[in-house]
């Protein structure tokens, strides 16, 4: 399985990319996040003339998540267990859920696309969510490896988090000053690796962004942040036998400020596929 995780930033804008891409590289499964649509909005004609299901959760114009297969989607999930919701000046635990969140199970994977939430500043009521988000999805993670410690399982996406000095490149985001960088976000990230999880590409692609902003020439520059993973059970981990940081991608007509992050696997059982892709 060859399994990747983007966020597009507006799938309508990007759709011919993002499948031209999914095709070239041989993505057999395509977490997306920022897909800035309702299900109903979602360009499925083009990924299903490509060869894929497409199973999306949004709720506005705003952030969004889906997951694009090659083979079966199967138990699809809406959020996980305790995800908090938000909405400025609505505080409590009926706040009205975003859509941040779908999982699945492809192929006995159980594969999450997240977009965690920004944070905005370290003053924004934005930022207490983002961390109560972050504890939730722990405690699920923690809770679903305890049920079943062999669970091949994937947490990929946007974690708007630069977990070490070295994932950020950004002279404009610093610690104490701008969220993404702060000690809390940062030990919210190692609280995931400690339930259960690890960062599948870091060893693999010791270095590398995977977010550019578009201002201040911050791509040429390479003044980028590392904030997108692909963090994965004891039994997916063991399974992955390549990564790769699709840094090209930033490149080109309207590109997303956020390139393809890659992991190939193989899966103990698993049947070879060499069914060829269709465009």
């Amino acid at each position: 399985m060859r399994l990747a995780t983007w966020n597009v930033n507006s799938i309508r804008a990007r759709v011919a990319r993002t499948v031209e891409f999914a095709v070239r590289e041989h993505i057999d499964v395509l977490a997306m996040q920022e897909i800035k649509c309702k299900p109903e909005q979602f360009p499925y004609e083009e990924f299903e003339a490509a060869g894929y299901t497409v199973e999306a959760h949004g709720l506005n114009q705003w952030n969004g998540v889906a997951i694009a297969s090659r083979d079966p989607i199967e138990d699809v999930q809406i959020g996980f267990p305790g995800m908090p919701g938000f909405a400025k000046g609505h505080d409590g635990p009926d706040a009205p859920q975003e859509a941040r969140a779908i999982g699945a199970t492809i192929g006995g994977v159980t594969v999450w696309s997240l977009y965690v939430p920004n944070g905005r500043s370290l003053d924004d009521p934005h930022y207490r969510y983002k961390l109560d988000w972050l504890e939730a999805l722990r405690g699920y993670t923690a809770d679903a490896l305890t049920a079943s410690p062999d669970l091949a399982l994937a947490l990929t996406g946007d974690f708007n988090i630069a977990p070490t000095d070295a994932d950020n490149g950004d002279p404009t985001v610093i610690e104490g000053v701008t969220t993404h960088v702060s000690p809390p976000e940062r030990a919210a990230f190692q609280a995931l690796l400690d339930a259960g999880l690890a960062d599948t590409v870091r060893p693999l692609v010791p270095t590398g962004y995977t977010y550019w902003d578009y201002k201040q020439l911050r791509f040429p520059r390479n003044e980028g942040l590392r904030i997108d993973f692909i963090l994965g059970s004891h039994a997916f981990a063991d399974a992955v036998t390549g990564a790769a940081i699709h840094r090209e991608e930033r490149k080109g007509e309207i590109p997303s400020d956020h390139v393809p992050v890659v992991v190939d696997l193989d899966l103990e059982g698993a049947d070879d596929d060499d069914r060829p892709m269709i465009f």
